[in-house]
């Protein structure tokens, strides 16, 4: 019959000292106090990016519906259809009804607040808790002329 040996057992446990666990809580505390404001600047980044791309969807509608009014050839002012919605046009270009530009450019609501203020300016914001981080499209003010876009709303300040 064979004899077991047990290995003696060292009192000492193994576990970690209260000096190892500071220095590990420390450097957390370190690491999250760095890293904290650096992910929250983040919602700030994409907030922006998303209404840049807003305003590349506004150049390219009103430049979508530019080309098919003119492969048309109908008048400055003449309605035409986009994807079965019809469009409202004013000096060549979609004018700033919700049914217009926001069509042509494919933005629709709950994505972005929409709103058509003086008849000639087009605005676009993030959501209703950032009002001001937006962009506008205003309708030319005479045929032949471009539409004017802006994107001055898009600071950190206004998109926090």
């Amino acid at each position: 019959m064979k004899t077991i040996h047990y290995k003696k057992i060292s009192k000492r446990s193994s576990g970690f000292t209260l000096i190892e666990l500071i220095v590990v809580i420390t450097i957390l505390g370190l690491l999250s106090a760095y890293a904290l404001p650096r992910f929250a600047a983040l919602q700030t980044e994409a907030r922006i990016a998303k209404m840049n791309g807003a305003l590349a969807s506004l150049k390219s509608g009103a430049a979508l519906a530019r080309s098919i009014q003119l492969t048309q050839q109908l008048a400055p002012n003449a309605s035409i259809t986009m994807e079965g919605s019809v469009v409202a046009m004013a000096n060549g270009y979609p004018t700033t009804d919700i049914s217009s530009i926001p069509v042509a450019a494919g933005l629709a609501t709950p994505d972005f607040v929409l709103t058509s203020t003086s008849g000639t300016v087009f605005t676009v914001s993030s959501d209703v808790n950032h009002s001001t981080c937006a962009v506008t499209y205003t309708v030319p003010a005479a045929a032949g002329s471009p539409p004017t876009y802006s994107n001055a709303g898009l600071t950190a300040a206004n998109c926090t």
